[in-house]
């Protein structure tokens, strides 16, 4: 198990179970995603982009390694699942407020 901050770890907690409500109360309630070139910003959206992107990719998260600085985390991770290019390794890169995720951008 990687060392992460309580609340990138139940992040990842959440995603291996396919939890999209424990995912989102994750993040503090105008928290953000960003990934494929979208912003999904609130709990709700966040919850919904999470569903969406479960349906659609029907994927597995690995997470490989973690790195902290300040607020920051970035958490490299391999996906694995129905998508061109799979598997492929993609940075986390979390920023963190109150004890909860601020924002989330997804990148490769």
């Amino acid at each position: 198990m990687l060392n992460m901050p309580g609340p990138v770890a139940a992040y990842f907690a959440a995603e291996e179970t396919k939890d999209a409500e424990k995912l989102s109360l994750c993040f503090i309630e105008d928290g953000m995603v960003h990934d494929e070139g979208r912003d999904y910003r609130g709990r709700g959206a966040i919850r919904q982009w999470k569903q969406e992107a479960d349906k659609k990719y029907q994927y597995v998260l690995l997470p490989l390694d973690a790195q902290a600085a300040g607020n920051e985390v970035t958490v490299r991770a391999r996906l694995t699942g129905n998508f061109e290019g799979s598997p492929l390794e993609v940075n986390h890169i979390f920023k963190l407020s109150s004890n909860k995720i601020a924002s989330l951008e997804i990148r490769s």
